[in-house]
């Protein structure tokens, strides 16, 4: 294992999907390395790159004022020739090739599962920063991008509103999360949404076309004609959005409309906490391969910096709020009003 005197050159990849706030901690890479003699060297296209030799040094001046931009300088991709024995072999041949001592990857729980990968066949210390709008990484309180996501959704959810109430539409807002439901909780409880499908809920307990119409029709009835939201994370729905909309509006007397989110809440300016959070841990992850640390994930635990194994972060579960999942859900609960109005 590397010690603090062998680190003197850093290989650093961003991989997967993007997230906002990966710029951030790229540039903390890069200058908290300066700040010891360590030259850090970007492959872009995360392992794709590193298998065709496509890098770029960088210094100072290539990172200092990225940290207001979203995407990533040195691009992003999945890489499926990377997964093979043969893919792994070449990677850590083209990292000793450039005489590197510590490889970072910024990503989510594949860019992990391919950092595992790499070690098989490189030995140098490996540490992972998670970037990921999901936040579904185990280790982690919060992952690079979530935030800002949560951020956008929100954001389209109320202009949604101001056309459902005008309106007195259903609208069926499909956002990201197929197997976490962060971003779907978040961004109900923040603008306020009647109902929310999230993958947690839907495993324990699935929701109805007869459900959703019974608290839609309560919750017309105690509050008159209006508006009524509806958070629906991907993959969540045979259909989606789309579907879900046509059966619903078949039985309700409502008009019901979808919208689809999509790749809208991977971009935009990240917000002051990602920035933040992408600076932290690209701080963390240089201090982690200086003391010889590997198969490690940065994180932040109750906002203290923490590490945790790379396995762990997908092999274990990370629990959604059952605090925010009793609050928005006992908040929009119009059924037992409903029942109350109607015995008076």
């Amino acid at each position: 294992m590397s010690s603090v005197n062998t680190i003197n050159r850093i290989a650093i990849i961003t991989s997967g999907g993007d997230a906002p706030g990966m710029n951030a901690a790229l540039r903390a890479v890069v200058l908290a390395a300066e700040n010891y003699g360590i030259e850090v060297m970007g492959f872009r296209h995360g392992y794709e790159g590193l298998l065709n030799n496509d890098f770029v040094k960088l210094d100072r001046e290539d990172v200092e004022h990225i940290l207001q931009y979203s995407g990533t300088i040195i691009k992003s991709a999945r890489s499926e020739r990377f997964k093979s024995e043969e893919g792994g072999r070449e990677a850590a041949t083209n990292l000793d090739a450039h005489q590197i001592d510590a490889f970072i990857v910024i990503g989510g729980d594949g860019s992990f599962r391919g950092a595992e990968h790499l070690a098989n066949f490189w030995k140098g210390p490996i540490v992972g920063i998670p970037g990921t709008i999901d936040n579904d990484l185990f280790g982690t309180d919060n992952t690079i991008g979530y935030d800002t996501a949560v951020e956008t959704a929100m954001d389209a959810l109320d202009k949604i509103r101001d056309t459902a109430e005008a309106m007195d539409r259903v609208f069926i807002v499909e956002v990201m999360g197929r197997n976490a439901g962060y971003i779907g909780i978040s961004s109900a409880m923040a603008s306020g949404a009647e109902r929310m499908i999230l993958p947690e809920l839907q495993k324990d307990k699935p929701l109805t076309v007869a459900a959703l119409v019974k608290h839609i029709e309560s919750v017309q009835r105690v509050r008159g004609n209006s508006s009524y939201v509806m958070v629906l994370c991907e993959n969540q729905w045979p259909g989606g959005a789309v579907r879900l909309a046509e059966q619903l509006e078949d039985r309700l007397n409502l008009p019901c409309r979808p919208c689809l989110l999509g790749h809208v809440q991977r971009g935009g300016r990240p917000t002051a906490m990602d920035r933040i959070l992408g600076t932290r841990l690209g701080v963390h992850a240089v201090e982690l391969v200086r003391q010889g640390k590997t198969a490690v994930m940065a994180g932040v635990t109750a906002n203290e910096l923490s590490e945790t194994p790379l396995t762990d972060t997908w092999t274990k579960r990370k629990k959604l709020s059952e605090e925010l999942i009793n609050i928005q859900q006992s908040l929009f609960n119009p059924i037992k009003k409903d029942r109350n109005k109607s015995t008076q």
